[in-house]
C-alpha cells in the first residue's frame, strides 16, 4: 500500500477519533456520492481521495460499489445492484446517456470525476454559493435504542432517505485490474431506505436504532432528496451523518 494511501488512512481515523471525544458537531456543507468498484484500476486514487473528505469532517461522504465491473475477474465484496440502479437512477436525472466510474455526484445535482478532493470541494463550494447547497437543516441523534430524526422547514416536498454504510473496511483483491492490492473503503453504502415524505414543514422521526453498532453496520447518513418523475435520485436539500456509539455528528 503507498505511502501516501497509508496516511490518508491514518489521518481519517484520527480526526475519528478526534470528533468522538469532543463531541464536534458540524453542520455539513454538502454530500458527495463516490462511484466506484473493487474491479476498476482507475478507481483506487477516487477511494483515497473519499478518504480524505471523510477525514475533512465537514461533508457527507459516501461510497457505493457497483456491480457492473464484476465480469473482469474479480467480484467486488461491496457491490449491488442496488447502486448501480442508484447511479443509473441519477445518469437520468442529469441527462446523461450513460455512468462510469468513478463518478462523484454532488449534493444530487452535478457530477465530477472522484479522484481529485480539490475539484470536488470547489464543486460543492460553487453550488453551495449558487443556493444549491445543504439549506434545509437536518440532524439525527440516537436516544436509547432509537434515532432521532429532525427536519427544518422551507420550500418544496422531498423524500427522507436512510443511507446506511460501513465506516471502514479493508479488501484484499487477488484478481482482476487491482489484483494483488489490499485497499481500505470508508462509508461502503449497503441499504438505502426511504423513511418519509417532507413537504416543506418542520417535521420529527423515528426509527429503530438497534442496527446501529452491529458488525459492519457503523453509520447511517440522513439525505433530505427530492426525486424525479419515475422517482429518479435529485436534489438534496439537506443531510447529516450519524456514527454508532455517537450522540451526534
Amino acid at each position: 500500500m503507498p505511502l501516501r494511501f497509508r496516511s490518508v488512512i491514518l489521518l481519517a481515523g484520527l480526526l475519528y477519533a478526534g470528533v468522538a471525544l469532543a463531541g464536534e458537531v458540524r453542520a455539513p456543507k454538502g454530500v458527495v456520492e463516490l462511484f466506484t468498484s473493487q474491479g476498476c484500476s482507475s478507481c483506487p486514487p477516487a477511494d483515497a481521495a473519499l478518504g480524505n473528505l471523510v477525514a475533512q469532517g465537514d461533508l457527507v461522504a459516501l461510497s457505493y460499489h457497483v456491480d457492473y465491473w464484476n465480469y473482469l475477474g474479480w467480484v467486488d465484496t461491496l457491490s449491488s445492484k442496488e447502486n448501480t440502479e442508484r447511479q443509473y437512477g441519477y445518469a437520468k436525472t442529469l441527462g446523461r446517456s450513460g455512468v462510469y466510474t468513478p463518478q462523484a455526484i454532488i449534493n444530487g445535482r452535478e457530477h465530477v470525476k472522484g479522484t481529485d478532493p480539490a475539484v470536488i470541494n470547489d464543486k460543492v463550494k460553487e453550488l453551495g454559493d449558487a443556493g444549491q447547497g445543504l439549506i434545509v437543516p437536518v440532524t439525527a441523534a440516537m436516544r436509547g435504542d432509537e434515532i432521532e430524526i429532525e427536519i427544518g422547514g422551507g420550500k418544496g416536498q422531498a423524500d427522507v432517505v436512510v443511507a446506511y454504510f460501513t465506516k471502514r473496511q479493508q479488501v484484499e483483491v487477488t484478481k482482476g485490474e487491482n489484483s494483488g492490492k489490499t485497499m481500505d473503503y470508508w462509508h461502503a453504502v449497503y441499504d438505502v431506505q426511504s423513511v418519509g415524505t417532507w413537504n416543506g414543514q418542520s417535521m420529527k422521526l423515528t426509527l429503530p436504532g438497534k442496527i446501529m453498532g452491529k458488525s459492519k453496520k457503523d453509520g447511517c447518513a440522513i439525505l433530505l432528496q427530492a426525486s424525479g418523475p419515475g422517482g429518479e435520485p435529485a436534489a438534496i436539500l439537506g443531510a447529516t451523518i450519524l456514527m454508532a456509539g455517537r450522540k451526534k455528528y
